[in-house]
């Protein structure tokens, strides 16, 4: 079939409005679904830390009950029920952990383990440790980008664990605490975070719903 000039620039123009004008959420979501990593590969490398008593009980992103004692970790963008095994490049000890949860949401730490799984690596009194994370099975599918940017919703900050739980514990389903400690200070500040998203308005939109309740908060990227 032969098009005219004027029919080729049509069609040039029609296929940029058509593909032009998805989002970046649309176009993030189509780079996702294609990614495919083999069983035993190495998916990332970083920092990893642990969370323990302070939330052994409450309710996790997966609606699952977090339990302290069992092999299970938090993780940013990986599908729930992804087992991983969790390596510890200091010691090459290693630990196979199932994905139920959101986080971690401190800063360069890519996932949170329970006390468990961070005892059976060597890490419980360090706190952290360098880690990489090796595919066992997936759970769904797994994201192009781990490190790709989420958000989370800051609804608050408190010096004493005790008020912390308290207001968690009025939010409901969702809401997770963070501890800090400032730089300069020795002091910990517990942070309390709701959610976490691949995208910036739903994360915005949530915090609307959440205000309507009389909650307020900040969006905050994750990095």
């Amino acid at each position: 079939m032969e098009y005219s000039k004027y029919g080729l620039l049509f069609l040039v123009f029609f296929a940029l409005t058509v593909f032009g004008g998805c989002t970046d959420d649309v176009a993030t979501e189509e780079i996702i679904s294609e990614k495919e990593i083999a069983e035993g590969e190495v998916l990332q490398s970083g920092l990893a830390s642990w969370y323990g008593p302070g939330f052994h009980g409450r309710l996790t992103s997966s609606r699952d009950r977090y339990d302290q004692y069992e092999m299970t970790a938090a993780h940013r963008t990986l599908p729930f029920n992804t087992i991983v095994e969790v390596v510890n490049t200091k010691n090459d000890k290693s630990v196979e952990v199932r994905i139920n949860d959101r986080g971690p949401y401190a800063r360069n730490r890519i996932i949170d383990l329970s006390k468990a799984a961070a005892e059976e690596i060597g890490m419980l009194d360090s706190g952290l440790a360098e880690v990489e994370l090796v595919l066992v099975e997936a759970g769904g599918t797994i994201p192009e980008d781990l490190n790709r940017a989420t958000y989370t919703i800051q609804i608050g900050e408190y010096n004493r664990l005790d008020p912390a739980e308290r207001f968690v514990e009025s939010v409901g389903d969702g809401v997770r605490i963070e501890h800090r400690i400032p730089q300069g200070s020795e002091r910990i500040v517990y942070m309390i975070y709701y959610g976490n998203y691949n995208s910036l308005s739903a994360a915005r939109e949530d915090l609307e719903n959440l205000r309507e309740r009389g909650i307020d908060g900040l969006v905050r990227q994750v990095d």
